[in-house]
């Protein structure tokens, strides 16, 4: 897994690519949970993300929930094939806040 974060005034935008998995879940858990501290609305790019196990989607379920507690927006936007599958098997598709673009997200 490799990340990027860009933090603009309004919001943290975090990049992941590649797998998310049991291996670097804490990692990415860190980053999201603290994404959500420092910001008002944190957006979750999954364009480049090849595949997320239940660990990774615990991760953004956390950091949901973490964002719902602050009453800030929590977004996924350009969700793969892989990871929107996964998401859909569990129905979280219905859950998260999901944008086709990072635009489409700050619009929204």
């Amino acid at each position: 897994m490799n990340y990027t974060t860009q933090i603009e005034n309004d919001y943290i935008l975090v990049s992941f690519s590649g797998d998310i998995d049991l291996s670097n879940s804490p990692q990415s858990r860190k980053i999201l949970l603290d994404s959500v501290q420092q910001s008002t609305q944190v957006l979750v790019n999954l364009q480049d993300v090849s595949y997320i196990d239940s660990s990774g989607i615990a991760t953004l379920v956390e950091a949901l929930q973490e964002s719902r507690k602050k009453q800030q927006p929590f977004s996924l936007i350009a969700t793969s094939d892989a990871a929107l599958r996964v998401l859909e098997l569990s129905r979280l598709d219905k859950v998260f806040s999901m944008f086709l673009s990072l635009d489409e997200a700050l619009q929204g």
